[in-house]
């Protein structure tokens, strides 16, 4: 990681965003290059010198620089070749049109897949490539027709299935061809791409807005339901003939790499979430300590507690989404649509595609990067090809199901890896009963199941 690289990240994106004037690479290699050939050119005798200074000291950082990068490139080739020996399979989950469940079980479900195998120990990790798993959660409209799949390595395959019957037992589960495969987004036919990843608002460790907050922790009767998810496929059931509409959100055991290496400096640990809604409750138990004056000694001192109900219930929101298991994640969707189908309306709604989720003061989640990040000035000279660019690496990233890897890795700090808790993921992304009635959402006629395998032949 390069010292002060995320300061000068939040610059530059501040610089485009008040100018229009987008910073690019590329030309500003071409502009160092220059502005040091010019400093050449007018003080030969200064450059001279640092140049022969660094080339003294080349003994003493040299190493250090190759050393390292030739680590991170070894890992990246191990991981590599670990990752692309690795079966997968997509399972497309059908929910039965009497289903009653609420997003508890889909919590269940996902505590059940919470495994992090792989990273034993250090030879597996350097001289193995090894990872730990991770899976895709998706919801995808063909054509306003709405499917959920769940993307895993193919040996937790029996562990999928098993889990997701042991929650919702009437559930049809069945191996489904790759679906991004099907669209060349290159060709003629296609007439738009457009998509973003989306992250958190705020820290961490405050929460969204959840199914809890939303009363399903308990089932309700069919007039009082309000599902937000229900908004979310609405949306996706409503797109039209050309149109396709993908959402996922790959999801790995959390471990602390968001966080780089920083360490708990009671501990020396990983830092991670918890730490960070340590610090954070801190802070707000800081804040209800009004000053008062002593009136002996004129001495400002610290108050008793007095903290406000939206204080108490902001500290018991953090301490209850920490106590639960975290993934880390990476949420990400694209839209296709072929000629003349394509809709500008559309782009609007996936930027706030996560509105029902998030919460003033606390947390919510908000669309970044990808085409997002193109503000269609007039000036902004080869917009056009950057965008051609973007949207091939875009539809690649999905259809790889990559997040946390390279090619597509964002290094770290990674402030666009969310960290979630079960109870948030679940609310995001669930199985909906039938008291969400969108016409495009595929659903089985009633329950299936195999045949007993006791029974006499």
């Amino acid at each position: 990681m390069v010292p002060f690289m995320e300061a000068v990240e939040k610059l530059r994106g501040s610089f485009t965003s008040t100018s229009g004037i987008r910073l690019e690479p590329r030309p500003l290699f071409a502009l160092g290059l220059a502005i040091f050939f010019v400093a050449y050119v007018f003080m030969p005798n200064i450059v001279s010198f640092a140049l022969s200074l660094s080339l003294f000291l080349a003994p003493l950082w040299l190493p250090f620089m190759l050393v390292g990068g030739a680590l991170i490139l070894w890992l990246t080739l191990k991981r590599g070749e670990f990752i692309a020996n690795q079966k997968n399979v997509l399972l497309e989950i059908k929910p039965p049109r009497n289903l009653v469940k609420t997003p508890l079980a889909m919590e269940a479900f996902l505590s059940s897949i919470h495994l992090s195998p792989g990273e034993s120990n250090w030879y597996v990790v350097w001289f193995l490539g090894g990872v730990r798993p991770w899976w895709s959660l998706e919801i995808a409209s063909f054509e306003g027709q709405v499917h959920f799949f769940i993307w895993t390595r193919a040996n937790f395959r029996r562990i999928v299935e098993s889990q997701m019957y042991a929650q919702y037992p009437g559930v049809q589960i069945m191996e489904a061809p790759d679906y991004t495969r099907f669209i060349d987004t290159e060709s003629d036919d296609i007439g738009g791409v457009w998509g973003a990843d989306f992250k958190h608002t705020s820290e961490a460790p405050l929460p969204i807005k959840t199914y809890i907050e939303y009363g399903m922790d308990k089932v309700q009767k069919e007039p009082e339901q309000v599902d937000p998810l229900a908004n979310l496929i609405e949306f996706m059931g409503s797109i039209g003939k050309g149109e396709y509409l993908w959402l996922q959100f790959i999801v790995r055991v959390h471990k602390g790499e968001r966080y780089g290496k920083k360490k708990n400096k009671k501990t020396g640990k990983q830092y991670t979430w918890k730490d960070e809604a340590d610090e954070l409750v801190d802070e707000i138990r800081k804040k209800t300590r009004d000053p008062y004056i002593d009136p002996a000694t004129g001495e400002e001192r610290p108050g008793f507690p007095n903290p406000t109900k939206g204080q108490s219930e902001k500290i018991a929101a953090i301490e209850r989404n920490v106590s639960k298991l975290a993934f880390d994640v990476g949420a990400r969707s694209v839209y296709i649509a072929k000629k003349d189908k394509f809709n500008p309306v559309m782009i609007t709604h996936m930027i706030g595609l996560f509105k029902p989720f998030s919460t003033e003061g606390w947390n919510g989640i908000n669309s970044s990067d990808w085409l997002k990040r193109f503000d269609d000035y007039p000036w902004e000279i080869g917009a056009a090809k950057l965008k051609r660019l973007y949207a091939k690496r875009l539809v690649e990233a999905f259809r790889r199901r990559q997040f946390f890897h390279d090619p597509f890795y964002y290094g770290i700090p990674q402030d666009k890896v969310m960290v979630m808790s079960t109870e948030e993921l679940a609310t995001v992304f669930h199985i909906p009963s039938h008291s969400v009635e969108t016409p495009g959402l595929t659903r089985i006629q009633s329950a299936t199941g195999e045949a007993p395998p006791n029974l006499p032949t």
